[in-house]
């Protein structure tokens, strides 16, 4: 698997992503300055990492949702090729029209850090065929704007085709109340593009990836992605 890490001003976590990509592979990732124009050549993967990029000046993810290189990842996109971002990276998706929706202010205008549950909506897209459907996952969160909220019209067809592809939970599983760490409507954690090619979440599995850091369990999403099928062109 080909992968390819992008670095706006202000990430901070495209080290973790590399490491566990690169664990998961044993390729190491090319890392991608925004200002570029052109993906390296042979590219099945885009990630975009989180951080606080340009400082989350304007709004979280507007200004690198404009940058040179997004629309070398949006042709990326619509040849089939994979996406991800995490968190900024996932605000930076919505705001470059890769995904839809927002990522507001959370409900108690505070930043939150804390590792959190999340439950697996579905196993079968290239994300996530390493771990069951409905299993429970602990990963971690640290983020001040993760509230997703969309339009009633766009959440009816999110869930209507199957779009969510995680949801804050208790260990058991159970969704809702302070399970919810943001305010996220309907406990949406992450969404797939209509593609199922494209994935935005706020939370970094990255960082539970061996257990000396407190859990393995997002090693099954960098898995998940080395046993997909390259897509790009």
């Amino acid at each position: 698997m080909r992968a390819a890490v992008l670095l706006f001003p202000g990430l901070n976590r495209e080290s973790d992503v590399m490491r566990a990509l690169e664990m998961a592979s044993g390729v190491k990732p090319t890392l991608v300055w925004h200002a570029e124009t052109d993906l390296p050549a042979g590219t099945d993967l885009v990630v975009v990492p989180g951080g606080f990029s340009y400082g989350d000046y304007l709004r979280c993810g507007a200004i690198a949702g404009r940058a040179n290189i997004m629309d070398s990842v949006r042709r990326h996109a619509e040849r089939g090729g994979l996406v991800l971002g995490i968190c900024n990276g996932f605000q930076i998706l919505c705001e470059s029209g890769l995904l839809p929706g927002v990522l507001m202010r959370n409900k108690d205008l505070k930043f939150v850090c804390r590792m959190q549950h999340l439950r697996v909506e579905r196993n079968d897209t290239a994300f996530a065929n390493q771990y069951a459907k409905g299993q429970v996952i602990k990963v971690c969160v640290a983020h001040g704007e993760g509230n997703y909220v969309v339009d009633a019209e766009t959440l009816d067809r999110l869930e209507g085709e199957g779009r969510v592809a995680f949801r804050y939970c208790d260990s058991q599983g159970v969704v809702g109340g302070e399970a919810n760490c943001n305010g996220s409507v309907n406990d949406i954690a992450g969404v797939y593009s209509s593609r199922f090619n494209v994935l935005g979440m706020m939370p970094h599995p990255e960082n539970l990836i061996e257990r000396i850091m407190g859990g393995v369990d997002g090693r099954g999403l960098f898995d998940s992605l080395v046993k997909a099928p390259a897509r790009a062109a």
